[in-house]
Parts: structure tokens; sequence; C-alpha cells
């Protein structure tokens, strides 16, 4: 082929036209092109007029031109490269390339490459198809879109697992992230703990959404390959770890010749969290990319784990704690029923400022008391764990009601003084002691704190007058001190200032007060001491109606009688009082 010959064609993709020349459009069948040879280019300053042939050559696509019977004619230098079959003078369709035999234009795959071609009808019933190498640039199509698709998958596991603070909740969520994207079963492995391993797994079959089970295994019972992974390690053996896998009963639906595996450890603070091990048919083999995803995932999945075992260690701190600070229940006593309520300000704690309790007499009294710390929350709690833990040795070595509570004030000081808190408490303190009569005998020591009530069994009310300094303020605080008979029946009640201070009622700043109080236990002399401790808290509760509120602390003891111990349990509660009916009182 010549270079005249060459100038007798258009290529019909516009890209060769002279502006002297107007031509209809390549794509219009019903266009003929003028025969005559396209005009020579015009000489560039004296300079040799080039070859059309080579400036064909130097295209980007591949040319192969065939006549009007399908043999071609003319093949570029890039086609020749592309397209070894196709031969001059030969039938473009027995050269066998899939793209060009058909005749139809678009992509396909020859010779390990991508390519594209589309055909181009020329004069005399000619034809040129452009062909041009595309596999460079789906490739990295390709990698973009996988590398987006990386990249929101993580993205959804980061916000997946940024939610769930409880180790179970979260483990779970990781498995049933890991399926289908990364594998058809995935299977969590938690480090042991007390010789025991945690296990989670998601399995998915067709289109069903992932089921997740879990179970627990013996650290020694460990498949090697997850024992390896816990230590850091990155097993690589695949059949086996396949089949270590199987003979663990983890992978369901899956032969062991016909999967894949990977071992990913979980990263942790100090060692592995755990291992996550995914698996899927062997159709779909585990190249380098998917192990970088899986790597990033568990790096994900650790960083959770970690999380929410951190707050499981710190909840378990902070709930034993929190147990050892809670008012104990006062002991059993001879010839005394007691009852109790207790209602923290911050009721996510549990914990508060207000404590009671009780301790036993060798002579066979009981040192019983209630009171009030300084301050809310944990440190009211800690100083009140402190207060307890104080009185509990004292009672030991004092049971007069008056000369304990100076002791107590003594020890407080110190306390207080040596870790420069400047905390205070008031508090009641007294002894119970039973008499042949089934009746007691209170003497109580005052400390700054509201006077008890005692229903007398005709069904009136008595505020005992005892008054006191604050506990922990002053080297040698001014104790009050008075003594009181409860016949069979009759109960002493000592409170906290969060039942009198309760703010509610119809306009929902106005005190409880002392008064209504009085009114909610005038005829309730029948009632047993834990029903009346319940009945002030939930009166106190009502008129609050949900409000904000300070420690609610409330110990009731009765005179049992001669039948001996009193029942503990709760008994039916009058209805409460009518909050529209007291505002004036």
């Amino acid at each position: 082929m010549t270079a005249s010959d060459v100038r007798d064609w258009d290529p019909g993709d516009g890209r060769l036209s002279t502006p002297s020349t107007t031509r209809p459009s390549a794509w219009s069948a019903d266009v003929r092109r003028p025969t005559a040879a396209l005009p020579p280019l015009a000489p560039d300053r004296g300079q040799a007029t080039p070859d059309w042939l080579e400036v064909v050559e130097h295209f980007r696509e591949g040319l192969v031109v065939c006549d009007a019977d399908g043999v071609v004619r003319h093949v570029s230098p890039v086609a020749e490269r592309l397209l070894p079959e196709v031969t001059p003078g030969e039938l473009l369709s027995a050269a066998g390339v899939p793209g060009l035999s058909e005749g139809v234009p678009g992509s396909f795959t020859h010779r390990g490459r991508r390519l594209t071609a589309r055909q181009v009808p020329l004069s005399g019933d000619r034809c040129c198809w452009y062909v041009e190498d595309v596999t460079d640039s789906v490739s990295r199509a390709d990698a973009l879109l996988a590398e987006r698709a990386r990249s929101a998958f993580l993205a959804v596991v980061g916000d997946k697992l940024g939610n769930p603070l409880h180790p179970d909740r979260a483990a779970a969520a990781v498995v049933r992230l890991a399926v289908p994207t990364l594998a058809e079963v995935a299977v969590l492995v938690l480090a042991p703990r007390a010789g025991r391993a945690r296990w989670w797994r998601a399995s998915r079959t067709d289109d069903e959404v992932p089921t997740v089970d879990s179970g627990v295994l013996a650290g020694g019972e460990l498949p090697t390959a997850i024992a390896d992974g816990l230590t850091g390690a990155e097993p690589h053996a695949v059949d086996w770890l396949v089949e270590q896998a199987v003979d663990a009963g983890w992978l369901p639906g899956l032969a062991g010749t016909e999967s894949a595996a990977r071992v990913v450890p979980l990263p942790g603070r100090d060692e592995p969290v755990g291992v996550l091990l995914v698996a899927r048919r062997a159709t779909r083999w585990y190249d380098e990319d998917d192990v970088e995803l899986v790597r990033a995932f568990a790096a994900r999945a650790g960083a959770a784990l970690t999380t929410a075992l951190l707050y499981r260690d710190q909840a378990e701190v902070a709930d034993t704690l929190q147990a050892s600070l809670l008012p104990v229940e006062p002991a059993e006593a001879v010839g005394v029923q007691w009852g109790t309520a207790y209602r923290p300000a911050q009721a996510g704690l549990r914990i508060g400022g207000d404590f009671y309790g009780s301790h036993r007499l060798t002579d066979g009294g009981s040192v019983f008391f209630l009171g009030d710390v300084s301050g809310k929350g944990v440190e009211a709690a800690v100083f009140t764990g402190q207060l307890r833990q104080c009185l509990q040795a004292l009672h030991r070595l004092e049971s007069n009601p008056a000369r304990l509570l100076r002791l107590l004030n003594d020890a407080l000081l110190e306390t207080t003084q040596a870790h420069g808190q400047g905390r205070f408490a008031t508090i009641v303190l007294g002894v119970a002691r039973p008499e042949r009569d089934g009746g007691l005998t209170l003497t109580m020591a005052g400390g700054g704190h509201l006077p008890p009530l005692v229903l007398r069994a005709s069904g009136e009310v008595e505020t005992v007058p005892l008054r006191g300094m604050l506990i922990g303020v002053v080297p040698d605080p001014r104790v009050g001190e008075v003594t009181v008979r409860l016949a069979p029946g009759e109960t002493c009640l000592l409170y906290s200032d969060g039942v009198t201070e309760a703010r509610g009622g119809r306009r929902g700043d106005e005190q409880f007060g002392p008064e209504r109080l009085v009114t909610a236990l005038t005829g309730c002399q029948r009632m047993p001491a834990p029903a009346l401790a319940e009945r002030v808290e939930q009166i106190t509760c009502d008129w609050l109606a949900q409000g904000d509120h300070d420690d609610i602390a409330v110990l009731a003891l009765r005179a049992a009688g001669l039948s001996g111990r009193g029942a503990r349990h709760l008994h039916s509660v009058p209805a409460g009082i009518d909050q529209t009916e007291e505002t004036d009182a």
C-alpha cells in the first residue's frame, strides 16, 4: 500500500480534514464520498511533504483497513502488535479475533489484554477498524472502584463498631459485618479469660441474612492456629488451617478441600485481644488485597473490642465498689423489726451520701444509725463508706451513744484533715435494748440531724426532741442525748432531709416539709416497719412527680413484742396523702 492509496481514504473519525474541503459526516449512510484524492499537504518552509502512511502509523489506536470483501489491506504497527493474527491479504474473519470476527464494535479480551474496537466505513464499501489497548486504564479504574468499595466498607465498619460497649454485642457485630464482604463464615475468638475462651460465628447460606451463634472452649482446646494467632502470629498454612477449623466445627457448609481461610490477630493494648478466622469457597482465594482488607478490618475490630473490654472491666470495678458503698441492711435483732428505704439522687450510680445500718451488741442490744454527709454522688458515697467503717470498728469499744458519737467525730476529723477534704456529716445514733414486755428502750444521740419521729400505738406521731452539732467540724461538738421507750407495736422513724426538703406539689417548688410527713404517718400504727419505710419513700416520690431530688434514706425500727423477730417482707401500703389538700398545711 502506498501513500496515495491512503490519501484516497477517509478514516471517518474527523481527525483528518482540510479547511478548504467541506465533507459530509462519515456516519451517514446516504451520503456518497467524493472519489477525488485528498489534496497534498502544503509544504512547510520548503520541507518535504509527509507521507500519510507515516502519520497514520503514529496513531495511538491500531488501524486495520479492509476492502469491500472483508480482505485485510493494511495493518498499522500498533494493530500488528495487538492483533498478530490479522494478516494483510487474508479475510479479517479468518483471523479469529472475537471482537472483529462478529463485526460488532465493543470491548473484548484478547491475549490477556483488554481491547476496544470501533468500525468506521470508508469510501468504496471499505472500512477501517480502530483498535485500542485499554488494559491499563481499565485496571486503574477497577483499582479505584475497588479502593472506594474497601474504603466505604471500612467506613461502615468503623461506624457500626463505634457504638457497642458490651463485649458480647461488639463481638457479634464484628462477625456479622465480616459476612459476606470478607467471608462466607467468620469466627471471632476472644483471648481466654479464667481459662476459658469465648467465640462467635457468623455464617451465610446463599443470599440469606447471616446467622450468629457463640460458644465457649477451654483454653487448652483451642486449635493450634488460633492459639498461634493469639500470640500475634499469622498462620499461612492454608490447608492446615482449614482442617483445624473444620475439626472445630466452625465451617458449616464448607468442605476442607474446597475452602480458603485466613487467620488474623485482633490488635489489643499489649497483646491481641482475639483472633478473626475468615473462610469462603476456594473459587475466591484470598489475594494480597483481600488479606490487607481483612487486616484493616481486624484493626478496627480489635480497637472496638479493646474499648468494650476496658469498659467492661471498669464497669465491674465500679459495680464492686458501688456494692461495697451501698447501705447495708440492718442486722436482725431480738424484739426489733427493721424497715428501710433508699433512693440516691443519681439513680445511675445507685450510691449517694445517705447511709444507715445497725450492729448487734454482745449484751443483746443493737446499735443503729442514720445519717447524711455533705455532697452527692461518688465522693459522698466514699465518705459514707469511711464513716460506716469507723462505726463498725468503734462500736466494739464503746456502746454509749453520746461517747460513741464523739469518738466518731474525732476519727472523721483525723480522716478529713489528712486528706484535706473538709467534709462533715449529720447523724442520729442510738442503742436499742429489748424489754421483758416486748417493748424497746431507745437511747439516741444527735449530731445535727433531723429529729426522729415516734408512731405511738394510738396512731399519734411524736417528734423526739433531739439536738446536736455537726460531726467532723470541731474537735469537741455538743451532742444531744435522749431516751425513748417504745411499747410493743410502736415504731421509731429516722429519715434524711431528702424527704422533708423534696420539692414538688402543684407549683413544683414547694417543700414536702415535716408537717406533711407527720400527717402521712398518722394512723399508720398497725403498719409493719418495712411497709412504713416504703410508704415514706413512696409519698416523697409522689410529691416529687419525677423531679430532681436529694438522696432519700429511711430507717424504721418497730418493737416487735414478745413474738420475737418480725417479718422483713413488705406488707400492703395504704394510699398516699392527697397533695392538693395539703398545700396549705
